[in-house]
């Protein structure tokens, strides 16, 4: 529940929006499918440039996955269970429909890093694990194309939305970093008691935080953060990911409405870019890995008048969250 509505915009294409209804593309016969390591979509542009991808009018696609490094990095292999920070271009080919675009165009971007992803390859999340698992074995600088067909990359839910199963899914990712993090990593150290007048936290091993909000206090205006736990790692820097275990509780009433533990693993997402809640970028920029953070978020720096997760967070919340740093890519 901390991600923008950009990154989760291809969550949205998965989970069968409406404005998908009528974008469907005429499908091509098996017959005409090419063979399973030669990619339909030509792409041009250098490594850490927009690439751009072209793609014959109701171009057939094969049933088989293709994987295609288009330029080899010079950097570190990307290991199975890594996490991984990357840009990517994502299109249905024949519906002529972009999913995830991560390039700003020409001119906008500023000081403020690129908003990139954060995954780790072969693990659905925000970019599905049929797109993803092509990258292990992969370079760092590398820029490879993976393509398949609806049916194997969006699943059923695009299919409902008008797409056919065998229209194609061409991606395009640039590997900008990797590292290894334990994902079922957490803060370690003697915890610090919360300050007066922001919430109790008691954190068992491996589970998520018990956060008691102060009974009878107004919601703070302004954001607070405190480090519980300190930790010796390196200071987080705007433009990295950020691999976290972390717990999120409403303050009004004190309800979790997401916390990673119960996935069974740390999340992976950029920080300092905009890609999460401001509350996040504002309090974990500048922390340091192995620090166990409270962090209590007004409105404005959540997610506003609007409400989310079906209403399990209403608009105007004020939210809560502790966040164990595990680690950064």
């Amino acid at each position: 529940m901390i991600l923008t509505k950009r990154a989760r915009r291809i969550v949205a294409v998965l989970t069968v929006p409406a404005f998908l209804v009528g974008a469907a593309a005429c499908g091509s016969d098996d017959s005409d499918s090419p063979s399973a390591d030669e990619p339909v979509a030509a792409v041009s542009g250098e490594p850490g440039r927009p690439p751009e991808i072209s793609v014959e009018g109701d171009a057939a696609f094969g049933e088989e996955t293709v994987t295609d490094v288009l330029t080899e990095g010079d950097g570190a292999k990307v290991a199975e269970g890594d996490f991984v920070r990357l840009d990517v271009v994502g299109r249905v080919a024949n519906a002529d429909l972009e999913l995830v675009n991560t390039w700003p165009d020409e001119g906008a971007e500023g000081d403020t890093p690129r908003q990139q992803y954060v995954v780790q390859p072969g693990v659905e999340s925000t970019l599905p694990q049929t797109a993803t698992e092509s990258l292990v074995g992969k370079k760092v600088g590398s820029r490879v194309l993976v393509e398949g067909r609806v049916s194997e990359m969006l699943g059923a839910g695009a299919e409902q939305a008008g797409i056919p199963a065998d229209d194609g899914v061409v991606w395009v990712f640039d590997i900008a970093a990797t590292a290894a993090v334990d994902p079922q990593g957490e803060a370690q150290g003697e915890q610090a008691a919360t300050e007066e007048g922001l919430p109790e936290v008691e954190a068992p091993s491996g589970e998520p935080a018990t956060i008691t909000i102060p009974e009878g206090e107004d919601p703070p205006a302004e954001l607070q953060e405190q480090v519980l736990i300190e930790g010796d790692g390196a200071e987080v820097e705007a433009g990295q990911g950020l691999v976290a275990q972390y717990t999120g509780v409403l303050w009004d009433g004190g309800e979790k409405f997401d916390s990673s533990w119960d996935r069974g693993m740390a999340s992976g997402f950029q920080i300092g870019t905009g890609s999460v809640v401001q509350g996040w970028d504002q309090g974990l920029v500048g922390k340091h890995v192995g620090d166990r953070v409270l962090l209590v978020i007004p409105p404005d720096l959540g997610y506003g008048p609007e409400e989310q997760a079906g209403g399990a967070i209403p608009g105007d919340s004020t939210l809560v969250f502790v966040v164990d740093i595990v680690g950064t890519v």
